[in-house]
């Protein structure tokens, strides 16, 4: 009898393990990669505004909030959430700094904004924020800041279509890079309530997608594609505050599957609007 109950725990371990290993690395490796792969191209083949548009549209975030519910429930899912918006304005600002620092070499821009993001993300983090109202309004002041700062200061233009080679060795890298990055952000997006918010929405994406464009393109492709990912920020942060209210009242399926749709919607108009802005 103790045998058995000893395999029937020792089956239950080793399925968690690879349920973890699954939902911490496997999926978001995966989705990631090939997130940032589309991203990359589309910028290429279409411009850095479409790029930029099509690359914001929700992804990690819905597996990471998805697996957080179905670990915690939705309570704590919709609790987490809370620090999104405010938590995209501050990759918004990372997305800003890597650009004014591109001139310099590609660590010191590396470097200098996720100095930044950190610095910026432990002021929220002591500040338990709890408020989608204040949150989202953080947001909203960070998305204005940078997009007038790159467009108007910087006067960042938008890039059209350049022409690349792909060869499999050039997208297995841009996976590589993308997956990696990702993987180990998504690790850490069960650990507490505002933690989980803040992991969840790590500049992973805008990270390898502004190292690819610097390493390929240069600091201009670079800073239009920061300019683009800027402009189509809106669509996570509608998704985020879609599953604040729709998962305690909905559930998980309903809450993700309406709270994906709004955010599709959302990407849907910035896409429409996106050639009113230079």
């Amino acid at each position: 009898m103790f045998k058995k109950e000893m395999f029937k725990n020792k089956n239950a371990s080793q399925n968690l393990m690879e349920y973890s290993i699954l939902y911490h690395t496997i999926i978001p490796f995966i989705l990631s990669a090939l997130a940032v792969v589309l991203i990359t191209i589309v910028a290429e083949r279409y411009g850095t505004k479409t790029g930029g548009v099509i690359g914001t549209l929700p992804s990690t975030i819905v597996i990471a909030f998805l697996f957080i519910a179905l670990d915690k429930g939705t309570e704590f899912a919709s609790e987490s959430v809370a620090v999104v918006p405010v938590e995209m304005g501050i990759n918004l600002v990372f997305l800003l700094l890597f650009t004014l620092l591109a001139s310099r070499k590609i660590l010191v821009a590396l470097a200098g904004s996720l100095l930044g993001w950190t610095a910026l993300t432990i002021v929220i983090f002591y500040s338990n924020l709890t408020s989608i109202v204040v949150s989202l309004a953080l947001f909203a002041l960070c998305f204005v800041v940078t997009f007038i700062l790159l467009d108007k200061g910087k006067k960042i233009t938008s890039q059209t279509s350049t022409e690349v080679h792909y060869t499999p060795l050039k997208l297995l890298s841009r996976s590589l890079i993308a997956g990696t990055v990702i993987a180990i952000a998504v690790s850490f997006s069960n650990v507490g309530v505002i933690l989980s918010g803040i992991f969840s929405v790590f500049p992973a994406i805008f990270l390898s997608t502004m190292l690819i464009s610097m390493r390929e393109h240069g600091p201009q492709f670079a800073g239009a594609m920061a300019k683009g990912m800027i402009y189509g920020s809106p669509s996570v942060v509608s998704y985020a505050v879609a599953i604040y209210f729709l998962y305690p009242l909905a559930g998980i399926l309903v809450g993700t599957i309406v709270s994906f749709l709004i955010g599709v919607v959302v990407t849907l108009v910035l896409f429409l609007l996106r050639k009113k802005i230079s």
